[in-house]
């Protein structure tokens, strides 16, 4: 098998692109060793450079940023970038040409001046990290690009903004954590979902009581995507419809996973304990290529092995529950469930809905959200609303969290979503692929925080901006 990517290549954008689907396969199958650190990372530590916990730098006047992927992600969210007071892209990151080529357009388009571009092949990004004018670094690159590509960044003195999944293996979990404690850089996972207007409304729910005592959450990625195996020059599919051949395991858990983590406090008074991991049997994509595709084409000579539905099951310290689903391949409706359960009542979305005793009624869903919606959306919502609707990028969430984002590093607040969160929630993948291979048997979620968990603050987005002038803040348990 290839090398890891953070290794010099001299691929061709297919191969490129093919191998970004590769890691080594001992290192995926790292998650079968349950429990105990991984001694597999050469920079293996025990926590003594300090917690990243509740970690925050000196406030930037102007965050400088720069970028690593032009496709089907990175422009979009360059786009939007570009359109938030206080940042300066300074640098952009591509070896396909017409991705660099789409970016360029974008900068005319917007009278934005040009960034240095970095597109000498696929390791190029590593001269870019040599500047002392970027801050940040946003990646948004094929998966297995996400570990190594952070740790460059936080080894180069930059923060690392880093799309989902954060890491695709146990080791790569431990690289970042380790990596941010040792650099004290930031690492950020960029989980959208975390910033939705519903997900938002039901984490200010939850803090205000409104659930009662959490009890149990429901979480998924049913998204169908078959149609992405298309995709086989370039594109999405034509590096991600490899990875259901490699593994059999819940390949993208965090977008519905996130919030309910961040409902339930996971790192900050209560942590995953443990999972277990079943799938379904693999039929979808090899009927959908002998539907779609010739006899002999490579989509049919292939063996797809993750199942078509899979169900993990997650059991935090304190307790509570959480089912995580993932299906990106039989026809079906779109749904993250987005569900908590706690002693009061309910709330779920697609479609949204809530049950909550404290209403007088619990034994029939109530749809008409147009109440709750104004009495708990969120301030971070309301103060970006405006914003989110012209701007969009996913029903508007892309735009509120790169607007958080940029709003804590200008005023010098830790970040949303910490190295440790990153960690916690991209660890399901190999956890569940060894409890998949083990008969669905329980697999130990490493402590990522090495106990910090226990006395860390609980989870809250606490000061949002009034107007622009960032300097003005408020409290949000005051609001």
């Amino acid at each position: 098998m290839p090398e890891k990517p953070a290794k010099p290549l001299s691929l061709g954008r297919r191969n490129f692109l093919k191998g970004a689907s590769l890691v080594p396969a001992a290192l995926y199958l790292d998650g079968c060793a349950s429990g105990g650190r991984q001694q597999m990372y050469p920079g293996a530590g025990d926590g003594a450079a300090g917690s990243m916990m509740e970690h925050s730098v000196a406030p930037l006047g102007t965050v400088r940023v720069g970028m690593i992927g032009m496709g089907r992600r990175g422009l979009p969210m360059l786009r939007l970038l570009l359109a938030i007071d206080g940042v300066e892209v300074r640098a952009v990151s591509d070896p396909y040409e017409p991705a660099t080529s789409n970016a360029r357009k974008l900068f005319a388009e917007l009278d934005v001046a040009l960034p240095v571009f970095y597109g000498a092949g696929e390791n190029d990004y590593l001269n870019m990290l040599q500047r002392d004018d970027i801050d940040v670094v946003y990646i948004a690159t094929p998966w297995a690009w996400h570990t190594p590509m952070a740790v460059a960044c936080m080894d180069a003195g930059k923060h690392a903004l880093v799309e989902v999944p954060a890491a695709l293996t146990t080791d790569e979990c431990w690289q970042l954590v380790e990596t941010s404690e040792r650099t004290r850089m930031l690492c950020m996972m960029m989980e959208n979902v975390c910033y939705g207007r519903e997900e938002l409304m039901a984490l200010n729910m939850v803090r205000q009581g409104v659930l009662g005592e959490l009890l149990h959450g429901e979480a998924a990625y049913i998204h169908p995507l078959r149609w992405q195996m298309h995709d086989l020059e370039e594109g999405t599919g034509s590096w991600r419809t490899d990875w259901h051949t490699r593994r059999n395991a819940n390949l993208y858990p965090t977008h519905g996973l996130g919030p309910i983590a961040q409902y339930m406090n996971i790192n900050r008074g209560d942590r995953f304990d443990y999972l277990c991991s079943m799938s379904s049997p693999a039929l979808g994509r090899q009927l959908y290529a002998r539907r779609e595709f010739p006899p002999e084409h490579s989509r049919n000579q292939a063996k797809y092995i993750c199942g078509d539905m899979n169900t993990s099951l997650i059991k935090t310290a304190r307790g509570r529950t959480i089912m995580v689903q993932h299906d990106t391949t039989t026809p079906r409706p779109y749904t993250r469930h987005n569900l908590i359960q706690g002693t009061n009542g309910v709330y779920g979305q697609y479609p949204d809905r809530f049950a909550l005793e404290s209403e007088g009624e619990f034994h029939e869903w109530q749809h008409d959200m147009t109440a709750m919606q104004e009495r708990y959306d969120h301030p971070l919502w309301k103060r970006t609303a405006d914003g989110a609707a012209a701007l969009g990028g996913h029903g508007g969430m892309d735009y509120v969290m790169l607007w958080r984002t940029i709003y804590c590093l200008r005023n010098g607040l830790p970040l949303d979503q910490n190295v440790y969160d990153a960690a916690a929630w991209s660890v399901v993948i190999p956890l569940s692929e060894a409890s998949n291979a083990d008969r669905g048997n329980s697999k130990d979620f490493p402590d990522f925080t090495r106990g910090a968990w226990k006395t860390a603050a609980e989870f809250n987005i606490r000061h949002v901006a009034v107007k622009s002038d960032i300097t003005n803040n408020i409290d949000l348990d005051a609001a």
